[in-house]
């Protein structure tokens, strides 16, 4: 068997973190680089760096090809001002990369590593992108083995979603975003890791979407979160609960912004929307059943690692 994966997103933070723990293990690298992404790419010793992007179908072609054993795909626009800039990299990307694994002697196997937000395709262009990214695979992937792991909201050591929320805790104010009654799971990175390592480690060929997080089954409220950092702190948080009046607000503003000056904007309508869905919740079954994966770390075991090494 080829011990060799084909990789996107392996400078971001959840790409980075599988390659490493990749590596631990004796898996060879293959891994996509865009050309404005070189000074990020980390010191893997067992990575061999293929520079293109998911618009250039040839070099996607160089990161398939040679009977790589498994494609695992983590690049994604998380960005955006409007759906066709999502859909560019997190649908139209997907039926590329799908095209040129398909087209190899021996096709590998298919890793999508989706959202959660794909659950909820209505909440915003970025949820749909991800949905619809995932029904390309599914419409595209024929007779190839493949999967979907949509991970809840995934935190650690140089995340830059929820890091700086934690800073903020650990400076002594917490920003609530979201609707007090809302609840959500939570992952940490190593323990997706771990999820890709035992799916490829494991014989499925259950091709579907599974869900994964860190084993709570209630999910937690924005103060839970604050209350764990709080402890790790050792000191009191004074909570600021911002309206979805001035959220939708700003984001519309922000929104405005980004189509005058031509950047890619976080924080817009769509992502208010996914801050005050109320019910974020996973459920593990299937994916441990299938593999026989279970979460490691507890929130405040992941806060821990997140945030003392100075994450």
């Amino acid at each position: 068997m080829s011990r060799t994966i084909a990789l996107t997103g392996a400078t971001g933070f959840i790409g980075g973190a599988l390659a490493r723990r990749l590596e631990t293990i004796g898996w060879q690298i293959r891994a996509l680089v865009r050309p404005a992404s070189l000074g990020a790419r980390y010191a893997g010793t067992a990575t061999q760096w293929i520079e293109g992007d998911l618009e250039d179908i040839d070099s996607l072609r160089r990161l398939v090809n040679n009977d790589v054993y498994a494609v695992v795909h983590c690049a994604g626009a998380v960005r955006g001002a409007s759906q066709a800039q999502f859909d560019g990299v997190n649908v139209d990307g997907v039926a590329r990369l799908v095209q040129a694994a398909r087209e190899q002697h021996q096709m590998p196997r298919f890793l999508l590593i989706s959202s959660l937000a794909a659950r909820e395709p209505h909440v915003s262009p970025s949820a749909a992108s991800k949905r619809h990214g995932e029904d390309t695979l599914a419409a595209t992937g024929g007779d190839m083995s493949w999967a979907v792991l949509r991970p809840s909201a995934v935190y650690g050591p140089g995340d830059k979603e929820l890091l700086p929320l934690f800073r903020w805790i650990g400076r002594g104010i917490a920003p609530i975003l979201g609707s007090r009654s809302a609840r959500f799971s939570l992952l940490y990175v190593e323990d997706l890791a771990e999820a890709v390592v035992q799916w490829l480690n494991s014989d499925t060929n259950e091709r579907r979407a599974f869900e994964l997080h860190d084993g709570h089954p209630e999910g937690y409220a924005w103060h839970d979160v604050v209350d764990a950092a709080a402890r790790l702190y050792d000191r009191h948080v004074f909570r600021i609960q911002v309206p979805v009046v001035i959220l939708r607000l700003l984001a519309g503003l922000n929104l405005e912004a980004a189509k005058i000056f031509g950047y890619a904007p976080m924080f817009t309508p769509g992502k208010v929307r996914e801050l005050n869905h109320l019910n974020w919740i996973c459920d593990n079954s299937a994916l441990t059943r299938e593999t026989g994966w279970t979460p490691r770390f507890s929130l405040a075991e992941g806060l821990q690692r997140t945030l003392r090494p100075g994450g």
